[in-house]
Protein backbone atom coordinates (compact mmCIF):
# COMPACT_ATOMS: atom_id res chain seq x y z
CA UNK A 1 0.00 0.00 0.00
CA UNK A 2 1.48 3.33 -1.04
CA UNK A 3 1.91 6.07 1.52
CA UNK A 4 0.61 9.44 0.35
CA UNK A 5 0.82 13.04 1.44
CA UNK A 6 -1.50 13.53 4.42
CA UNK A 7 -1.13 9.95 5.72
CA UNK A 8 0.23 9.19 9.16
CA UNK A 9 3.74 7.83 8.71
CA UNK A 10 3.89 4.12 9.59
CA UNK A 11 5.97 3.58 12.72
CA UNK A 12 8.92 1.25 12.61
CA UNK A 13 11.88 0.05 14.61
CA UNK A 14 15.10 -0.55 12.67
CA UNK A 15 18.74 -1.17 13.50
CA UNK A 16 21.71 1.15 13.05
CA UNK A 17 25.35 0.53 13.88
CA UNK A 18 26.09 2.73 16.86
CA UNK A 19 29.41 3.47 18.53
CA UNK A 20 28.85 0.62 20.99
CA UNK A 21 27.29 -1.80 18.49
CA UNK A 22 23.80 -2.26 17.05
CA UNK A 23 21.18 0.21 18.27
CA UNK A 24 17.43 0.27 17.71
CA UNK A 25 15.86 3.40 16.23
CA UNK A 26 12.11 3.84 16.46
CA UNK A 27 10.41 6.40 14.21
CA UNK A 28 7.90 7.36 16.91
CA UNK A 29 10.80 8.32 19.20
CA UNK A 30 12.01 10.81 16.57
CA UNK A 31 8.62 12.35 15.70
CA UNK A 32 8.11 15.68 17.43
CA UNK A 33 11.79 16.45 17.85
CA UNK A 34 12.29 17.71 14.30
CA UNK A 35 10.89 17.23 10.84
CA UNK A 36 12.15 14.03 9.25
CA UNK A 37 13.34 13.17 5.77
CA UNK A 38 13.32 9.43 5.09
CA UNK A 39 15.36 8.42 2.07
CA UNK A 40 15.00 4.85 0.86
CA UNK A 41 17.73 3.56 -1.46
CA UNK A 42 18.15 0.16 -3.11
CA UNK A 43 21.64 -0.86 -1.98
CA UNK A 44 24.82 0.29 -0.28
CA UNK A 45 28.05 0.52 -2.25
CA UNK A 46 26.26 1.26 -5.54
CA UNK A 47 27.03 4.34 -7.61
CA UNK A 48 23.77 6.30 -7.48
CA UNK A 49 23.08 5.48 -3.82
CA UNK A 50 26.59 6.53 -2.85
CA UNK A 51 26.32 9.79 -4.82
CA UNK A 52 22.92 10.56 -3.28
CA UNK A 53 23.99 10.03 0.32
CA UNK A 54 27.36 11.76 -0.14
CA UNK A 55 25.59 14.79 -1.64
CA UNK A 56 23.07 14.84 1.23
CA UNK A 57 25.88 14.47 3.78
CA UNK A 58 27.87 17.35 2.29
CA UNK A 59 24.77 19.57 2.32
CA UNK A 60 23.36 18.40 5.64
CA UNK A 61 23.48 21.94 7.06
CA UNK A 62 20.73 22.90 4.59
CA UNK A 63 18.44 20.31 6.16
CA UNK A 64 19.47 21.18 9.72
CA UNK A 65 18.65 24.84 9.01
CA UNK A 66 15.15 23.65 8.04
CA UNK A 67 14.83 21.76 11.36
CA UNK A 68 15.05 18.38 9.66
CA UNK A 69 16.83 15.14 10.45
CA UNK A 70 17.72 13.03 7.41
CA UNK A 71 17.64 9.26 7.68
CA UNK A 72 18.76 6.79 5.02
CA UNK A 73 17.15 3.36 4.80
CA UNK A 74 18.25 0.32 2.79
CA UNK A 75 17.96 -3.44 3.07
CA UNK A 76 21.66 -3.85 3.78
CA UNK A 77 22.78 -5.10 7.17
CA UNK A 78 23.93 -2.40 9.62
CA UNK A 79 27.57 -3.50 9.51
CA UNK A 80 27.69 -3.17 5.71
CA UNK A 81 26.01 0.23 6.03
CA UNK A 82 28.60 1.33 8.61
CA UNK A 83 31.47 0.20 6.35
CA UNK A 84 29.87 2.06 3.44
CA UNK A 85 29.41 5.23 5.50
CA UNK A 86 33.00 5.11 6.73
CA UNK A 87 34.45 4.47 3.26
CA UNK A 88 32.39 7.19 1.55
CA UNK A 89 32.06 9.80 4.32
CA UNK A 90 28.30 9.41 4.67
CA UNK A 91 27.24 11.23 7.83
CA UNK A 92 23.47 10.72 7.92
CA UNK A 93 21.94 8.03 10.11
CA UNK A 94 21.61 4.78 8.16
CA UNK A 95 18.95 2.26 9.16
CA UNK A 96 18.87 -1.39 8.15
CA UNK A 97 15.57 -2.65 6.75
CA UNK A 98 17.10 -6.10 6.33
CA UNK A 99 13.75 -7.89 6.17
CA UNK A 100 12.30 -5.20 3.83
CA UNK A 101 9.29 -4.77 6.13
CA UNK A 102 9.50 -0.97 6.23
CA UNK A 103 9.91 -0.71 2.44
CA UNK A 104 6.73 -2.80 2.14
CA UNK A 105 4.90 -0.72 4.78
CA UNK A 106 5.74 2.47 2.87
CA UNK A 107 4.80 0.89 -0.47
CA UNK A 108 8.27 1.25 -1.97
CA UNK A 109 9.40 -2.39 -2.31
CA UNK A 110 10.15 -3.77 -5.75
CA UNK A 111 8.43 -7.04 -6.58
CA UNK A 112 11.52 -7.85 -8.65
CA UNK A 113 14.55 -5.56 -8.66
CA UNK A 114 15.93 -4.85 -12.15
CA UNK A 115 13.94 -7.55 -13.99
CA UNK A 116 15.70 -6.61 -17.24
CA UNK A 117 18.89 -7.97 -15.66
CA UNK A 118 17.04 -11.07 -14.44
CA UNK A 119 17.77 -10.22 -10.81
CA UNK A 120 15.36 -12.06 -8.56
CA UNK A 121 15.53 -9.81 -5.53
CA UNK A 122 12.09 -8.90 -4.26
CA UNK A 123 11.63 -6.38 -1.48
CA UNK A 124 14.54 -4.11 -2.43
CA UNK A 125 13.52 -0.51 -1.74
CA UNK A 126 12.76 1.85 -4.59
CA UNK A 127 14.61 5.15 -4.37
CA UNK A 128 12.14 7.28 -2.44
CA UNK A 129 11.83 10.40 -0.30
CA UNK A 130 9.32 11.14 2.43
CA UNK A 131 9.05 14.31 4.50
CA UNK A 132 7.37 13.72 7.85
CA UNK A 133 6.36 16.67 10.00
CA UNK A 134 6.62 16.93 13.79
CA UNK A 135 3.10 15.49 14.13
CA UNK A 136 4.09 12.33 12.24
CA UNK A 137 2.18 13.24 9.07
CA UNK A 138 3.67 12.66 5.62
CA UNK A 139 3.94 16.07 3.91
CA UNK A 140 5.87 14.93 0.83
CA UNK A 141 6.13 11.54 -0.84
CA UNK A 142 8.09 10.66 -3.97
CA UNK A 143 8.82 7.14 -5.22
CA UNK A 144 11.02 6.49 -8.24
CA UNK A 145 10.40 3.38 -10.32
CA UNK A 146 13.87 3.37 -11.88
CA UNK A 147 16.77 3.01 -9.41
CA UNK A 148 18.91 5.61 -11.19
CA UNK A 149 16.31 8.38 -10.82
CA UNK A 150 16.85 10.67 -7.82
CA UNK A 151 14.09 12.35 -5.83
CA UNK A 152 13.53 16.06 -6.41
CA UNK A 153 15.49 17.44 -3.46
CA UNK A 154 14.43 21.01 -4.29
CA UNK A 155 10.82 19.94 -3.65
CA UNK A 156 11.89 18.17 -0.45
CA UNK A 157 13.51 21.40 0.79
CA UNK A 158 10.53 23.48 -0.37
CA UNK A 159 8.24 21.23 1.66
CA UNK A 160 10.49 21.60 4.71
CA UNK A 161 10.48 25.41 4.33
CA UNK A 162 6.69 25.29 4.46
CA UNK A 163 6.85 23.43 7.77
CA UNK A 164 9.16 25.96 9.45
Amino acid sequence: MAINTGDKAPDFTLVTKGAEGPELVKLSDLVGKSNLVLLFVPMAFTGVCTTEFCDISSGISDYEALDAKVIGISGDNPFAQAAWAEKEGISITLLSDYEHEVAKAYGVAYEQFLPEANLIMGGVAKRSAFVIDKEGIVRYAEVQDHPKDLPDFDKVKETLKGLA
